[in-house]
Formats: C-alpha cells, sequence, structure tokens
C-alpha cells in the first residue's frame, strides 16, 4: 500500500509546474463548500490551495476516468475559450468526447436531437460557465468531475479537483496532468518515463497574437550582409587588402614587374621600306 502511495505522490518537477503555472492560486472569494480545500489566504485576500489535497483529488479524478471501459463514454466539455484547446488535446489523447464551445441544451435528456449523448461520466472545466451540463448530468444520474476554483459552487458535483480554472497556463497544466495520469493508469504510459507530449500543447493561444508573431518571423531576413572588421590586423602585406576578400590571387616572383623578363625591349621588326620592289608591285 505504501509502495502504491509512493508512486501516486506528488512529485518535485511536478509540483515545481504547479508553482510556476500558478495552478494553486485562487480568488479573493472563498465559497463554503471550497474551504476545507484552501490551506490559507494571502494579504491581498487571494486563497491559496493546498497542492497535496488538489493532487489526491486529481489521482482519484483519474482513477475514476480509467474505470470507464470504453474512452468514448468520457465526456469532456468546455465552454470557455481559455480551455478549449485542451479539451480537445485531452480528448485526443485519452480517446475521451470532447464538447468544446457552446453547449446544446437537451444534450443528455433530449433523445430526438442529433447532439444527444449518452456519456457515464462528465468532466468539466468551469462549473460556473458549464452550468447547463452539469444540470442535465445531474438529472440523469451522470457523475461528474469539476475543475473549480474557490469561488465556484459544488451543487451536483461528484468529483472536484480544486485549481485554478482561469487562467490559461494553470488550466492547461491540470488538464495535462489528468491526461498522463490517466494514460498512466491504464498502464498505455510507464512511470519510469517522461511522457513526450509537452504541457505548453494544451495551454490556449491566441490565433491573433501568433498571426503576429509569424508576420514579424516572415519580415526577418534570413541572412544579413556584415562588413569585415576594420583594423583587426588580418591584413595581406603583399597585396594590400584584407585576406578574407581576397579571390584567390597573390603576387609572386614570376609577374614582378622588375623581372628581367618584363624590362627587355622587344626586337624591331622589319621595315616594308627596306624591302625591294619586285614584280607589279613595283610598277609605278
Amino acid at each position: 500500500m505504501s509502495a502504491a502511495k509512493g508512486l501516486l505522490s506528488l512529485q518535485e518537477e511536478d509540483l515545481t509546474k504547479i508553482i510556476v503555472a500558478s495552478a494553486h492560486l485562487g480568488s479573493q472569494n472563498l465559497d463554503y463548500q471550497m474551504e476545507k480545500y484552501v490551506f490559507k489566504r494571502k494579504t491581498d485576500g487571494v486563497s491559496l490551495f493546498n497542492i497535496g489535497k488538489m493532487w489526491d483529488k486529481l489521482v482519484l479524478a483519474a482513477r475514476a476516468i480509467a474505470a470507464v471501459e470504453n474512452p468514448a463514454d468520457v465526456c469532456i466539455i468546455s465552454a470557455r475559450q481559455v480551455s478549449q484547446r485542451g479539451v480537445l488535446k485531452y480528448a485526443r489523447y485519452t480517446g475521451g468526447t470532447p464538447i468544446a464551445g457552446r453547449f446544446t441544451p437537451g444534450s443528455f435528456t433530449n433523445q430526438i436531437q442529433s447532439a444527444f449523448k449518452e456519456p457515464r461520466l462528465v468532466i468539466v472545466t468551469d462549473p460556473v460557465a458549464d452550468h447547463q451540463p452539469i444540470t442535465e448530468a445531474s438529472y440523469v444520474n451522470i457523475p461528474v468531475i469539476a475543475f473549480a476554483n474557490s469561488d465556484n459552487p459544488l451543487r451536483s458535483i461528484d468529483i472536484v479537483i480544486p485549481c485554478n480554472n482561469r487562467g490559461k497556463n494553470s488550466i492547461g497544466l491540470m488538464l495535462w496532468f489528468l491526461a498522463r495520469e490517466v494514460l498512466r493508469i491504464r498502464g498505455t504510459l510507464s512511470r519510469t518515463e517522461q511522457w513526450e507530449v509537452m504541457p505548453d500543447l494544451f495551454f490556449y493561444r491566441d490565433i491573433e497574437e501568433a498571426a503576429k508573431e509569424e508576420q514579424v518571423v516572415a519580415a526577418e531576413p534570413t541572412e544579413q550582409f556584415q562588413e569585415p572588421a576594420q583594423g583587426d590586423g588580418e591584413w595581406d602585406q603583399n597585396i594590400g587588402q584584407p585576406a578574407n576578400l581576397q579571390t584567390g590571387f597573390v603576387a609572386n616572383e614570376e609577374w614582378n614587374p622588375t623581372d628581367e623578363n618584363w624590362n627587355k625591349t622587344p626586337a624591331p621588326t622589319e621595315s616594308w621600306a627596306n624591302q625591294t620592289a619586285t614584280g607589279s608591285w613595283g610598277a609605278v
């Protein structure tokens, strides 16, 4: 039992990720049902979650998800844009059914509509924004797992994962943790090796900002001309130019203008005036 607890316990590198992503920071408001998950409050009123309880709830949720035989029967929902990318990535790696965007009312209760689903488990990223699927799940007795902040109500929620569900890095990291833990419990991923998927793939990315970054990168020249440094002591004494600008021409003794072969006066040729006219050429 202790060995299993050690494998499921929080590791130091995961604790570092949680702190860097500010996943342990709540809001200034505190719901009475969330008080047991708050460790203390800062001077400005911001709640600090108990990271140990946060991790225990995450592992409990992962075990409940892994118990579902068909991964597609797990429906993960996000109406907020900041967590839609993480929801789609989670569904891709775990085989769940994502609903990113507006939830169609009656998807769990109205059997005649095309968007009707019968999941065995529902995961939501915000109890306030996703109140409609939580309410419908309670009507048909579907258990609900929710990522909740310190001021979120826990009505009709079976398993709550306390965390900062409003930051794009924090909610993306928590979805990455949940997906990795589900794969480890299923046996798809070993606990002794690192998951090749990076957490930033679950982070929200603004399309407009990404397009601006691509335009800036495309506008930058790939190669910039650099002038040779002057006075670096790499001058050729024979030519008087920098050695790195020479094209292979080097002065040698054969081309020296002072050579005697260059100073010789060419021999005079015979003049046409000294020749005697012969034949028809001599007639005047």
